[in-house]
């Protein structure tokens, strides 16, 4: 398995040279249901912790977590809940489709997705136009503005992922959601899941369209024993989007907040020479954005629209914790900026052939030095 630069586009230069691991992921390994339904607990999954600093990678289960890491590290958990963000839609002609909310925007703005329902979950709708207003339920509406995308804005014709839209709601947000939303789901989870199958069990503040996943397998009694082994957390907040990118499509912005209680243990460990260990690529990316070129990390809160790429380099932390990333995933030139390319692709040849589990409800991937 080898790291490929995909050719550059007009319309994407910042993302022309992207590493890319060239694999076909069998359907097989795609998790199609939580671990709780096959039997197993939150914290039974897989867990492979690969040394980018020397290439070993090791085979264990979530549970042994302890037994990989060093008293003194320091954890940072995204504490983002994830919200019932797919809402049923009708278009002015009847046309049924799925409304997934992505990211709550400054001014009453959203940035929304169209999903056609399928068979087993949604597919893209792409055929939206400017202007259309959408009946959700119970009277609430939602109308398309522009695209998403700056350089669609310029392209009439050209299909269309994501939306800057309205919304009107008779509920206040997370009670409308409650009452008439559903967890985002895709083609290989064929089956509806309730919202606590999101959720991590550090969660606090609801605004994740999808579950920042790498936090799922936490425990209560896993996070007491990690405590009482010297093991250190930090909170931070970043909702995130739909993950639904096409290939080699930047992420778009998404709300953090990071707290100064945060910043001083994530610069204390790095002055006192420990590990700092993001869980989950959404905390790199709010590490990142707070965190200056001498490699000092701030306080602060906004909408990042950071991308993080080997060429850009990561500054906050030392190790990952993360689930398995598709083919030509972007989130890959995050982990290429943090480990080598050759070791990336040395650890996914280990996932593939051991058939570790990939998605939201799959397996797991501990990246140290």
């Amino acid at each position: 398995m080898t790291l490929l630069s995909p050719p550059a586009s007009a319309t994407q230069n910042a993302i022309a040279h992207l590493p890319a691991l060239e694999f076909e992921l069998p359907p097989g390994l795609e998790a199609s249901e939580p671990p709780e339904a096959r039997g197993l607990a939150r914290d039974d999954v897989r867990l492979m912790v690969s040394h980018y600093q020397d290439d070993r990678v090791q085979h264990t289960h979530f549970r042994q977590l302890g037994d990989h890491l060093q008293a003194g590290d320091l954890l940072v958990l995204n504490t983002s809940r994830t919200m019932n963000a797919a809402l049923p839609a009708t278009l002015p002609d009847g046309t049924e489709l799925w409304l997934h909310l992505s990211t709550q925007l400054p001014a009453g703005l959203w940035s929304v997705e169209l999903r056609r329902p399928s068979t087993t979950a949604t597919e893209p709708f792409k055929d939206g136009q400017a202007g259309m207003l959408l009946t959700l339920p119970a009277g609430g509406t939602a109308r398309l503005l522009t695209p998403h995308n700056l350089a669609l804005r310029h392209c009439p014709g050209q299909p269309v992922r994501l939306w800057l839209a309205t919304l009107q709601l008779p509920l206040p947000l997370t009670s409308y959601l409650a009452a008439h939303g559903s967890p985002i789901r895709y083609s290989y989870v064929p089956d509806a899941w309730s919202l606590d199958y999101y959720q991590t069990v550090f969660a606090t503040e609801p605004g994740s369209a999808e579950m920042p996943s790498a936090g799922r397998a936490f425990t209560p009694e896993l996070m007491t024993q990690l405590v009482a082994r010297g093991i250190q957390f930090a909170p931070l907040l970043l909702h995130t989007g739909v993950a639904s990118l096409e290939d080699h499509e930047a992420p778009y912005e998404e709300h953090y907040r990071v707290p100064s209680e945060t910043a001083v243990l994530v610069n204390q460990a790095r002055q006192q020479e420990r590990r700092v260990i993001a869980v989950g690529t959404t905390v790199i990316r709010a590490l990142e954005t707070v965190t200056d070129e001498a490699g000092v990390t701030h306080a602060g809160s906004g909408w990042t629209d950071l991308f993080i790429t080997p060429q850009r380099g990561v500054r906050a932390v030392d190790g990952l914790l993360t689930g398995l990333h598709e083919p030509r995933a972007t989130h890959l030139a995050m982990l290429a900026a943090l480990a080598n390319p050759g070791h990336l692709s040395l650890a996914y040849e280990q996932a593939l052939q051991h058939r570790y589990l990939w998605h939201e409800f799959g397996d797991l991937h501990l990246l140290l030095p």
